[in-house]
């Protein structure tokens, strides 16, 4: 059986009829490839199509993602249509392989990657392709048409000995190298041009059986180098040795260990190694809902997503990345700042919020935003984060310095001064604060843990003031946060809205999973925020607008919630139905259309991988308690909370 053959066999491939057949290419049809700095997304026709240089939060080189004609891309398209076209990801790896294969027999291998060591000092902020042909004679269009500044900037692209080098108008560059010879023309001068504008370059190659040519983009270079100067190979076989190295320090071996490797090299990715922070998505402004408003920009760390992060990785095995994660949150408050909903990936404030009115919008989801404005909000959940974190770092072996617990204490003390305020919230809505039950509950988790890191610490008062008042809070949350009824518990004190979030209820450990209170808060979530097995976040006014996707992350804490209350079959078929959502390369966007399963929003998303994770091991672990006959509850950490008065 042939290489493309037996791909086949294990992904859908993706057909091509036309030049104009990518803009059915759907959101998270596309692979990523990263070095731990920044990422690169690759579609399934060869062309990149968003790559922000040298880091995550830099402006776009290429953005052809949100604006086809005015955001650049980078490509090895054929020139001949129609032909098919697989994706997959060389096993362990974050290393990619695309397959085209021709009517007319013909198939050519890509590999895209870039150079990565898992040493931040040694990033060559490069991206290297590597064009094969297996079967037949080929000919493939080459293009090269960067535009600086999100498409903003003014680019100019010249052609040089050894390769093309692109200058912009604010002192950036960028060279491309192909190997072999190559006669760069400007894009109008080829039939079938893929991209757009005056100052892009293409040129066409053809390829026989068995021979290979490179294409290198290095940022911040200001000549070309003949492509050996760039040891592409070296690269790549320095680069899969590194990535197989670090997935072998995998401990999950339940069921889905396929997925929760694939989610953990996913995170890898988004781990900005400089500093240990995670950006929560790697784009910006890839809608909720298409043609809708919900366009924001998740390049940045936010205080919740490393708290899980701290726990996934421990989960799975990652002690340094567990260790790096919570590093980074301590570290920001170790120089004076005051607690922040996000943060820069070193540790700065995040840019005020802005919209970029030049760019369409993917598929035209206006407005495009880099910044965000939630950078202001008060999300009181975060000090719940911040000291779940901690409590976690501790639990795996980590050691906690008297400098770190006095931050730490303060944290503690500002929750006891402040959990009866009324916040923003999880969701970030655009519209008055309100006392929310998740960050009630939050701020009981951080009273929770804050009595644990006391008694560590011998502080015996602070140990009672903590156990004291998490018990205060828990009985405000049960005599507030219930519907009139008093059959289950709501969203916010004094409403009757159903919230995704009391899934953590139980999960954190304040309820038990069984209790028939929390049971009907499942079942009433379901009714009311599900289409089969997806949910959504809330039903409410979030003064935004515009309808939204299924959450992906609330359906794997639905599928952790139905574990621990024992309804085990329930919650495979929730997870699987999740993580079967993936796309062809096993990645996930922030939420899904429930009807349609087209993923929606920023892509890959950080909360998703992180979901997946914990509902794959809390699930694992339901189902070994139930092949040794026990029915105990299957907590990971959490102490078995009291029942419900």
């Amino acid at each position: 059986m042939d290489l493309y053959s037996a791909a086949k066999r294990m992904a859908r491939p993706f057909r091509f009829s036309n030049p104009a057949s990518h803009r059915e290419v759907p959101l998270a049809g596309r692979g990523v490839i990263g070095d731990g700095i920044t990422c690169a997304l690759v579609r399934p026709d060869g062309v990149i199509d968003w790559l922000c240089f040298p880091r995550f939060d830099s402006p776009s080189v290429f953005a052809g993602i949100l604006d086809e004609e005015k955001g650049g891309i980078t490509g090895i398209l054929p020139v001949v249509w129609p032909f098919e076209s697989l994706q997959r990801y060389d096993p362990d790896t974050n290393v990619l392989e695309t397959l085209f294969r021709f009517e007319r027999k013909g198939v050519v291998r890509i590999i895209d990657y870039m150079p990565w060591t898992n040493d931040p000092r040694s990033t060559v902020h490069e991206v290297h392709r590597r064009i094969e042909c297996l079967e037949g004679a080929v000919e493939l269009n080459v293009v090269f048409d960067p535009r600086f500044g999100y498409g903003a900037s003014e680019t100019r692209v010249e052609r040089e000995e050894h390769g093309l080098v692109a200058r912009g108008a604010r002192g950036e560059r960028m060279v491309a190298v192909l190997s072999g010879e190559a006669d760069w023309r400007p894009c109008h001068e080829l039939k079938g041009q893929p991209c757009r504008g005056e100052s892009g370059l293409q040129t066409r190659i053809r390829l026989g059986a068995g021979e290979r040519r490179w294409m290198v983009l290095s940022w911040d270079s200001d000549r070309p180098e003949p492509i050996s100067a760039y040891r592409p190979f070296d690269h790549l076989r320095d680069t899969r040795q590194a990535w197989r190295e670090w997935s072998q320090r995998l401990r999950y071996e339940g069921p889905w260990r396929h997925h929760v490797l694939r989610s953990a090299l996913v995170l890898k990715l988004l781990m900005y190694g400089p500093t240990g922070a995670m950006v929560a998505a790697p784009t910006t402004s890839l809608p909720e809902w298409m043609g809708g408003p919900r366009n924001w920009d998740y390049r940045f760390s936010w205080v919740r997503d490393s708290a899980m992060a701290v726990r996934a990785t421990n989960l799975m095995g990652f002690l340094g990345e567990s260790r790096e994660f919570f590093y980074f949150v301590r570290d920001t408050l170790q120089r004076g700042d005051p607690l922040q909903v996000m943060y820069t990936l070193d540790g700065g404030t995040v840019p005020p919020e802005q919209e970029l009115p030049h760019l369409a919008g993917f598929q035209g989801s206006r407005p495009v935003r880099i910044g965000n404005g939630a950078r202001d909000q008060f999300q009181f959940d975060t000090a719940g984060a911040l000291l779940d974190a901690a409590y976690l770092y501790e639990r795996f072996g980590g050691r906690l310095p008297l400098r770190t617990w006095r931050l730490l204490r303060s944290v503690i003390q500002t929750t006891a001064r402040r959990w009866r305020e009324p916040d923003h919230g999880i969701w970030e809505p655009r519209r008055e604060m309100r006392h929310n039950v998740h960050s009630k509950l939050m701020g009981w988790l951080a009273l929770r843990r804050g009595e644990h890191l006391s008694r560590l610490f011998g502080e015996t008062e602070l140990e009672k003031a903590c156990t004291d008042l998490a018990d205060v809070i828990r009985t405000d949350i049960l005599r507030n946060g219930v519907d009139p009824a008093r059959k289950h518990f709501v969203g916010t004190y004094g409403g009757n809205e159903p919230d995704a979030s009391l899934l953590l209820l139980p999960i954190v450990g304040c309820f038990r999973a069984q209790d028939p209170f929390i049971l009907r808060t499942i079942d009433w979530l379901r009714h009311e925020l599900g289409t089969g097995p997806f949910l959504r976040r809330y039903r409410m006014d979030d003064g935004v607008g515009g309808p939204e996707g299924g959450f992906i992350l609330c359906g794997f804490w639905l599928a952790e919630a139905l574990a621990l209350a024992n309804r085990i079959d329930e919650a495979e078929d929730v997870f699987v139905a999740h993580a079967e959502a993936s796309n062809h390369l096993g990645l996930l966007a922030e939420e899904i259309s429930p009807l349609t399963r087209e993923q929606l929003g920023n892509f890959p998303q950080a909360f998703s991988h992180l979901g997946l994770i914990s509902a794959a091991a809390r699930i694992d672990r339901a189902l070994r308690l139930r092949d040794e006959g026990q029915t105990e509850p299957p907590h990971l950490l959490e102490p078995e909370p009291p029942p419900i008065e």
